[in-house]
Parts: structure tokens; sequence; C-alpha cells
């Protein structure tokens, strides 16, 4: 996948959501990847922020979720 084609992005929320999993685990999974894992900041007005995760962010994401469980981490 070309990272320089993206045209839409999930929200950390949504994906969590989607993945059964709670945006806390999400995020903590998230927070050591980078860009070209597929994960970016989208900055709102004043303060706001949210992690948002691009298709191939998403399957980066899966393989993380796995490789925890099969290692036995929670």
């Amino acid at each position: 996948m070309q990272l320089n084609k993206i045209h839409s992005v999930k929200t950390i929320d949504r994906v969590a959501a989607e993945l059964g999993e709670t945006v806390d685990r999400i995020f903590d999974l998230a927070i050591d990847m980078e860009p070209e894992d597929g994960v970016i900041w989208v900055y709102g007005p004043g303060n706001d922020s949210v992690i948002a995760f691009t298709p191939f962010g998403i399957e980066n994401l899966c393989e993380l979720i796995e490789s925890k469980a099969s290692a036995g981490a929670v």
C-alpha cells in the first residue's frame, strides 16, 4: 500500500469499537507506532487532538494485538 495515497482514517474510538478493545488498550499499543506504521495525530481547535489510523495502521494494530495475545499479555 502506498502511504501517500491515503484517502481516509478512523479515529481511535472507532477502531477500538470495531476491534472490541478499549481505547486505553489501543492507545497503549499505538503510542510506539510511527506514521510509517499507519498512525497519525489529528489536531482540532484549541488543544483537541486524537489518534487516527489508516487501513494499514489498523492491520498493524491487529497484528500487535495478536502478538500480545500469543505472548500471554492481556
